[in-house]
């Protein structure tokens, strides 16, 4: 069975329409490990639209707690991951205008920016993984980073109108997850997924990690923090 890192972005952003204390994404992080998950995702984006630099210093602190941090190649971000050393730092692309992270870091376009920021935090101790679109050519880019872990980008298959267009994008899916295998990555994915959509990407073979969050903290708005985590092991199960 998959792993299950609960990204707890959104409740940081509750906490920023108010510019309030409340809800305290410490306090989430520390009920989702309660609940049974693996890891706590957090994505420190260069405008600090949610997650703060104080949110990851606490965070790191949780005595038990495994942290993956979100982050762009941006020199500051880089820096500030390098000093707090998260246990696993994941590169993404960001753009500023963007609602939420919109596809894969392109591996193979920006392949000499990658390489010396890959270094730099391995050097650290900490596990890199890029979170890229489920492309053979991607994957082949991403080996080449010496990063040792992936996360495939779940959006297309996620957002598909049909259950041929499922389908189609849970076979694109499964064809790069063992490709990247017969490289030695570890294989992860992550976004857009549901209680329902999941199931069939927990399926797929070799799937180490499965990271979400917006499906959680929604669920959690009805049911509580603690259920909603309890609901997506059981759906991953």
């Amino acid at each position: 069975m998959p792993k299950l890192g609960v990204n707890i972005d959104h409740v940081a952003t509750l906490r920023e329409a108010r510019k309030i204390l409340s809800p305290d994404p410490i306090a989430a992080a520390k009920a989702c490990m309660k609940a049974g998950c693996d890891s706590i995702v957090c994505h420190l984006r260069e405008d600090r639209r949610h997650i703060k630099d104080k949110d990851v210093a606490a965070l790191r602190k949780i005595s038990g707690m495994r942290l993956n941090l979100e982050m762009s190649i941006a020199k500051d971000i880089v820096d500030f991951a390098c000093l707090v050393k998260p246990d696993q730092a994941t590169l993404v692309p960001e753009r500023r205008q963007e609602i939420t992270t919109e596809g894969g870091l392109d591996a193979t376009a920006n392949l000499r920016r990658i390489r010396p920021v890959v270094g730099a935090l391995m050097r650290r101790g900490i596990d890199v993984s890029l979170f890229i679109n489920p492309d053979m050519g991607q994957v082949e880019s991403s080996a080449r980073t010496g990063a040792r872990i992936i996360e495939f980008h779940t959006g297309v298959y996620a957002n598909a109108r049909s259950r041929e267009g499922r389908r189609k994008e849970l076979e694109v899916i499964k064809k790069a997850a063992l490709f990247a295998l017969e490289l030695g990555l570890e294989v992860n994915a992550g976004h857009g997924l549901d209680y329902e959509n999941v199931k069939a990407v927990a399926a797929i073979k070799g799937i180490n990690e499965l990271n979400i969050g917006h499906s959680i903290i929604s669920r959690a708005v009805f049911v509580g923090i603690g259920r909603a985590v309890g609901e997506m092991l059981e759906a991953i199960r």
